[in-house]
């Protein structure tokens, strides 16, 4: 029996008891997240203590205003989820921050009912809104809102989405678009489709332009400054063009890479350079999906900015297919673990040219990088084989019956996570030593960002039409949490870090105590880099507006074992690291503190006034001083945000606790039932596409549990995927006969995306 005392201390403990796995998490761990109650199609980060999350319209069981919810809030501390109502349909919208830290969501899909069918107000092809599921059309949308702390129950409207595309709405219809700001913290917003479905495209290809009027190939800006225009390359890349991958760089030009194409582009001016195309002619964007992520900013590389792109998929163009669905079985497809770098701006003037990296361990379709602040990018997510997307036929398979996994165009999930370093040796960048494997497969329509505590969430999953929770690959509601490999060591607890920073200027003084590291102060102080990290919108395995950039720095070491970093603004061009929200991590000897929140900037759009860079003192060294912290004490996790958590403090001065969580684990364990992995099973592989003849596919090791294939116990989508569309090119290749179309009908109320 347990005593008296022992639930006393248990009650004292009760509002921590969030905080404490946090306190016992494994480097390289994956463990439960909670419910998210939407599946988390798009994530971002509002503050120190709420991750927003958006889907598709769907038949979800969580309730709002009486229809299915398709947004909620995660709350960091409790690992619970709230719902919050949206009004239009956010399906597969881009979004972006601001620089006031607000941020938007664009665009979306029109008014779905159930099952993806047309919304009951409707023209006979585009849904106004549905009767049942209550969404309007969001095609046209710019959603904005300020994010908050506490109950979302409590909130008022001041922090509720705003989501009326009456008062604020972009000039096009845009579905899939690019969003890249801007340095003056507008933001740049690309292609889409009006109407489509599996790639932007019939075939054959007659009209890249607008596809019948299916397509969207302009870009414009927000706030306004002019009428949206045509972007060349969009036609030029007709069909696998969707969410184009965008990067702003130092000289106000973008980077626009999709299909197989690259370009620099003057948003200002449309003016367009074009690069090298990809080699290998390997597609990265929608529905290859690769991995894409500018590497980290450093004063060592002089803040040359350099993209990595690795995964996705080199089908030849006819497999692709159209609009409907793809030619071939992709899941019998593989996809590829190349890797290559672009510095498109080189300093030195020469032209630039991509680089061949190192190959992923796996390879990845889906994949997503995360910048991590200590220089890396985890990568996670993905399959092995096929493509992003969902149907219920293909070109080699007339009928859902044939379809290997579901409505799913994607197999072979990659459960391992794996950690690059772009400063190690070519050969060497790759490992997932440590990393634990996920159990759940993370594919279509899933997602994953930093947390500022600098552990990473990971949610999402839903290749469904709607919501389908018995099917191979199921409508995904659970959330995990990654612990990269620097939480087995003391965390830094930093002082002075500011919540504001300025494109150059005077630098600011962070101190590091002696009890956030050990051995020499010299070696800890010359080892510490102040990381501002901007985590993104997260959707579709990409990061949209994502950055890493050091700070440079010097330090004095004190003889208290403390010391004091003097450290530089950002660069004084707000191109390299747009105005808007940050979270600043002080990170030791490759240990990262928590993230602070802080805003780059003026706060507002506009020029952003920029200073001269303010010289760094010299480091002032003391060899006899050193840190007090244990050499692998255990860290502060993601149920302390703070950057000065006293949780250790907390918790041991609760004498007796220790019986009474001895016993809520005894208790935990007895109740609990052990996750069983699936057993591995003989997979397949081909060679090509044609034919749809199986073959074998690999299994690279134990983690690549090979999903079976469908049989009678799976609840298939019930959808009435036939119904005509105005943008189809019927002159192309021919429907499989006797079967749908799944990706012609209702053009903006079916699945797809």
């Amino acid at each position: 029996m347990i005593s008296r005392q022992s639930w006393l201390a248990a009650w004292l403990l009760a509002p921590l008891l969030p905080l404490l796995p946090a306190l016992a998490q494994t480097p390289g761990s994956i463990v439960d997240g909670g419910d998210t109650q939407i599946s988390a199609m798009m994530m971002f980060v509002g503050n120190d203590k709420k991750v927003y999350m958006l889907d598709k319209s769907e038949g979800n069981a969580a309730q709002i205003n009486g229809h299915p919810a398709w947004g909620s809030v995660w709350d960091f501390e409790t690992r619970t989820s709230e719902v919050i109502d949206v009004v239009t349909n956010v399906f597969c919208a881009s979004g972006m921050h601001l620089p006031n830290g607000s941020f938007i969501t664009l665009g979306g899909n029109a008014a779905i009912g159930p099952t993806g069918a047309l919304g009951s107000v409707n023209n006979g092809y585009e849904g106004t809104f549905d009767a049942t599921y209550q969404d309007y059309d969001g095609r046209k949308a710019i959603r904005v809102i300020k994010p908050c702390t506490g109950n979302v129950s409590s909130w008022d409207t001041s922090c509720q989405w705003f989501d009326n595309p009456a008062e604020l709405a972009m000039q096009k219809n845009r579905w899939y678009s690019a969003a890249e700001p801007l340095g003056d913290g507008s933001v740049a917003i690309i292609g889409g489709f009006v109407n489509g479905g599996y790639i932007n495209r019939n075939y054959p290809n007659t009209d890249p332009a607008t596809e019948g009027g299916a397509a969207e190939p302009t870009y414009e800006i927000y706030p306004s400054k002019g009428t949206a225009a045509v972007m060349q390359f969009m036609v030029d890349t007709s069909g696998l063009n969707a969410y184009a991958h965008t990067f702003l760089m130092a000289s106000g030009k973008m980077l626009v890479q999709a299909n197989v194409s690259t370009m620099l582009w003057d948003p200002l001016t449309n003016q367009e350079t074009r690069l090298q195309n990809m080699p290998g002619n390997f597609v990265r964007v929608y529905p290859a999906s690769g991995a894409t992520a500018m590497l980290p900013l450093t004063p060592q590389n002089n803040y040359s900015q350099t993209v990595i792109f690795c995964g996705g998929n080199d089908m030849p163009d006819s497999a692709w297919g159209d609009y409907s669905f793809p030619a071939i079985n992709t899941w019998d497809y593989p996809a590829t673990k190349d890797c290559q770098r672009l510095t498109p701006e080189p300093v030195d003037g020469s032209t630039p040219a991509y680089e061949q990296d190192d190959d992923m361990l796996d390879a990845r379709s889906m994949g997503q990088f995360i910048a991590l602040p200590d220089g890396t990018l985890l990568v996670v997510n993905g399959g092995r084989n096929g493509t992003a997307g969902y149907a219920q036929a293909t070109g080699q398979t007339p009928n859902f019956s044939g379809m290997a996994y579901g409505e799913s165009l994607c197999a072979d999930p990659a459960f391992t996570p794996a950690i690059y370093n772009p400063n190690a040796a070519k050969g060497s960048r790759w490992s997932d030593a440590g990393l634990q494997a996920s159990t759940i497969a993370r594919l279509y329509h899933s997602s994953a960002i930093l947390l500022p505590d600098a552990s990473v969430l990971i949610a999402g999953s839903n290749p469904n039409v709607d919501v389908n929770t018995s099917t191979i690959f199921p409508t995904t509601y659970k959330a995990e949490i990654f612990y990269p490999p620097y939480f087995g060591s003391t965390r830094p607890v930093p002082t002075g870090v500011p919540t504001t920073l300025t494109y150059g200027g005077s630098y600011f003084n962070v101190t590091i105590p002696a009890s956030s590291y050990s051995g020499s102060a010299n070696d800890a102080a010359a080892n510490t880099t102040v990381w501002v990290m901007r985590q993104g919108f997260t959707t579709h395995a990409m990061n949209m507006g994502q950055r890493a950039m050091a700070l440079n720095s010097t330090y004095t070491v004190n003889q208290d074992g403390s010391f004091v970093l003097h450290v530089s603004q950002p660069p004084p061009n707000p191109n390299l690291l747009q105005p808007g929200p940050v979270f600043i991590h002080v990170t030791v000897k490759g240990i990262p503190s928590n993230g602070t929140y802080a805003i780059v900037g003026s706060g507002d759009f506009g020029t952003q006034p920029t200073q001269g860079v303010q010289a760094l003192p010299n480091p002032v060294r003391l060899d006899s001083a050193s840190g007090s912290a244990g050499s692998n004490q255990s860290s502060s996790g993601s149920g302390s945000t703070s950057s000065t958590s006293h949780t250790g403090a907390i918790i041991g001065g609760i004498v007796g606790a220790v019986v009474v969580i001895g016993a809520i684990g005894a208790i935990i364990g007895i109740c609990m039932k052990s996750r069983k992995r699936n057993d591995a099973q003989t997979a397949r592989n081909v060679g090509g596409y044609g034919g749809g003849a199986p073959g074998m596919m690999r299994e690279r090791d134990s983690d690549a549990t090979m999903m079976p294939l469908q049989d009678s116990n799976w609840a298939a989508s019930s959808a009435d995927l036939r119904a005509p569309s105005p943008y189809k090119d019927y002159g192309g290749r021919a429907t499989p006969s006797g079967e749908f179309d799944p990706y012609t009908h209702q053009p903006m109320g079916r699945p797809g995306y």
